[in-house]
């Protein structure tokens, strides 16, 4: 009977934790007219540290693209939110319906976190990975002066201009073995700045044999999110922290803390595009 009781109360304490993980989450559906619905993941600290909150903005690849937003919960920041990783950042999520994202409707949405959130309007973040990789740079460079860092994983640039992209701490990683984006859409990124002479901010990593879904790893490592919250606009050279560095052991203990979820996961990212 005793060992009854334990197992039951085992059960209602992982189910009060997964309805309290759910509570924190809310979907944004049609609060802007004309723009994307999203989720935000509120963390359980927040109504404690609201007005040094970050904020992340994470945007998915192509294979999340639609108008079902639990997709967006597959995989990314709040997913790792979800099986356990610790982010104290407020993190929104939005879904792209098709097609390149958009960086004023993405402004629009952190304009309306603003008015409806407190937080921490000088540690905004943005990453994502593929197409999300794409979008996290044309925003970054659209409006750098709004983002205190940035982290583009696997994706490249629609952008005509580079030069906002050398106003904010940057980090470009790719993996050279990736057959859905090739590694030469960031590599001409970068090589875009580098003739504007502008990468003093810039950090990149081109992934030996890493393939397109492997990177998927950096929404699971907390190391990423610490990289992330070194940077503020408060600090009025921006400069881009590099004693932090996301290893091979890092993802690889990433991979294990996930595992369960990974393989099909990488397989379905690696046919993305």
């Amino acid at each position: 009977m005793r060992k009854f009781f334990i197992i039951l109360f085992l059960l209602t304490s992982s189910l009060v934790h997964l309805h309290a993980q759910y509570d924190l989450l809310s979907a944004k559906k049609n609060v802007i007219k004309g723009n994307y619905n999203f989720w935000v993941y509120t963390p359980e600290e927040y109504y404690y540290t609201q007005e040094t909150t970050p904020l992340i903005i994470f945007l998915h690849g192509a294979s999340l693209c639609g108008h079902d937003l639990n997709r967006v919960l597959r995989y990314g920041s709040i997913d790792a939110v979800k099986i356990g990783l610790m982010i104290p950042a407020l993190i929104v999520a939005p879904q792209n319906p098709g097609g390149w994202w958009n960086p004023h409707k993405l402004n629009e949405i952190l304009e309306w976190m603003k008015r409806n959130y407190v937080f921490d309007e000088s540690r905004v973040y943005v990453l994502g990975m593929s197409l999300g990789g794409y979008g996290t740079l044309d925003f970054a460079g659209t409006y750098p002066e709004k983002i205190a860092a940035a982290i583009a994983l696997c994706g490249g640039s629609t952008l005509k201009d580079y030069r906002g992209l050398g106003e904010l701490p940057l980090w470009i990683v790719h993996g050279t073995a990736d057959r859905a984006v090739s590694v030469h859409e960031s590599q001409k990124v970068v090589t875009g700045m580098k003739t504007l002479g502008i990468t003093s901010r810039l950090r990149y990593d081109w992934l030996s044999g890493a393939s397109h879904g492997a990177l998927a790893r950096y929404f699971y490592t907390s190391k990423t999110y610490e990289w992330l919250f070194q940077h503020t606009l408060r600090d009025p050279w921006r400069p881009v922290n590099t004693t932090i560095d996301i290893t091979k052991s890092d993802l690889s203990n990433a991979y294990r803390e996930f595992q369960h979820r990974t393989d099909q996961l990488e397989r379905e990212l690696d046919n993305e595009r």
